[in-house]
């Protein structure tokens, strides 16, 4: 599945999510990367929300806080212009996002290694077989 979209910045959050210990121990285990602190924010073109939906109702892989102060996330593992990384489902009652941004976080700055700005277009490939 692929999902096309535009570069946004973000409302500043994930970095404080991504470096919570068991995020990151998580991700080491279940992904093979450390996140960066923070993620990368794609606004989703109109013809591929469908697809948005249906990511949703993949079974993606669980991050389960140790703290149940946390939610769970299902985080589903993409490649974006052949970088690794994993768009992540949080949980609905603390997504702060509307439903055409999907948040990607990786183990770099997905920014920085393409050289992305606000505005630049991209193509996020889902694989479920991409971390096995």
């Amino acid at each position: 599945m692929e999902l096309r979209g535009q570069v946004v910045s973000g409302g500043r959050l994930a970095a404080f999510f991504t470096q919570l210990d068991w995020v990151m121990e998580q991700c080491a285990e279940k992904l093979g990367f450390e996140p960066f602190p923070g993620t990368l924010n794609v606004e989703i073109v109109a013809e591929d929300l469908a697809v948005v939906d249906a990511l949703k109702g993949e079974k993606g892989i669980e991050l389960i806080p140790a703290d149940e102060n946390f939610c769970a996330a299902k985080v589903l593992p993409i490649t974006i212009s052949g970088q690794m990384g994993a768009v992540i489902i949080p949980a609905k009652d603390v997504n702060i996002h509307e439903k055409k941004i999907v948040e990607i976080m990786a183990g770099k700055s997905l920014r920085n290694a393409l050289d992305l700005e606000d505005g630049d277009l991209v193509t996020v490939v889902y694989d479920n077989r991409a971390f096995d």
